[in-house]
């Protein structure tokens, strides 16, 4: 099992966070729950391009 000390919402503050084991064997990297209230936390990576300060979008034009 992998390990990560992250915020809990329910704790209100950083608690262990760990991978539960999988029904079927496999790892499930993406799931977290938190060692003191047992919450879920769903991790997901997203590729995400942040907006560059000063810079307005291009307007839309109508077709």
């Amino acid at each position: 099992m992998s390990d990560r000390e992250l915020y809990c919402d329910i704790c209100r503050g950083v608690m262990l966070f760990e991978t539960p084991p999988q029904a079927d064997g496999h790892a499930g990297w993406s799931e977290l729950a938190c060692t003191g209230c047992g919450a879920g936390l769903l991790v997901a990576d997203a590729a995400v391009r942040a907006p560059r300060p000063g810079r307005r979008p291009a307007p839309r034009r109508a077709a």
